[in-house]
């Protein structure tokens, strides 16, 4: 085609392409916000469209996890999303937040059940050193119905069983897997907290 129009035929053609962007991933009300913030690019040619801008675009919205672009020529833009996981839950200012795995958290204005709930003055890096610690362990993460962070940088764990972990600042993942033992020996389910903050220490409490 190229080869046999000038170039004011070629400018024309390329001048009158323009792009039709396609947004999987997320639910029907998110996929279509993120097509609206790509607005810009909807009306530019595909074949000029900055990779630095879409990426921008893309990587402004907090539920994001990772994704992939596609460019089919000459006219479509499909974008495939990796939504973020929620790992948590917390309030902030008078407002709920969910905390993503992408590290971001998401303003909502509903809650959740099935994550934990996390008390304190926290920063986001604090979660991700605790979440790490837990996944050492055989410890279900779905058990957790809430998280307390205090100021020395330690945590509590509340079970959904209504048990109470207190753990030390560190070694906290050998501290669980002590948890555990104690509590899948606790045949009676008579242990309402655990005490572990002191070293070589460990203090059981019962209803």
């Amino acid at each position: 085609m190229i080869g046999t129009l000038n170039n004011k035929n070629i400018n024309n053609f390329f001048n009158s392409v323009k792009s039709d962007v396609k947004v999987t991933g997320l639910d029907e009300k998110n996929n279509l916000e993120l097509v609206n913030s790509l607005n810009l690019i909807k009306f530019h040619n595909l074949f000029f469209i900055s990779d630095d801008k879409i990426r921008e675009i893309i990587e402004s919205n907090k539920l994001v996890e990772n994704y992939s672009v596609f460019k089919v020529y000459p006219k479509t833009l499909n974008i495939k999303i990796g939504q973020t996981k929620f790992l948590a839950q917390t309030k902030k200012d008078g407002n709920n937040y969910l905390l993503g795995s992408n590290g971001k958290l998401i303003e909502t204005p509903h809650l959740k059940k099935n994550i934990p709930f996390i008390f304190g003055d926290f920063k986001n890096d604090n979660f991700f050193q605790l979440k790490e610690e837990l996944d050492k362990t055989n410890f279900n993460y779905e058990d957790i119905k809430n998280l307390f962070f205090f100021k020395s940088g330690r945590w509590d764990i509340e079970t959904r069983s209504n048990i109470l972990i207190k753990l030390p600042e560190k070694n906290i993942s050998k501290s669980l897997n002590m948890s555990l033992d104690i509590l899948n020996n606790d045949n009676k389910k008579i242990i309402n907290q655990l005490d572990l903050r002191q070293n070589n220490q460990i203090i059981v409490n019962g209803k």
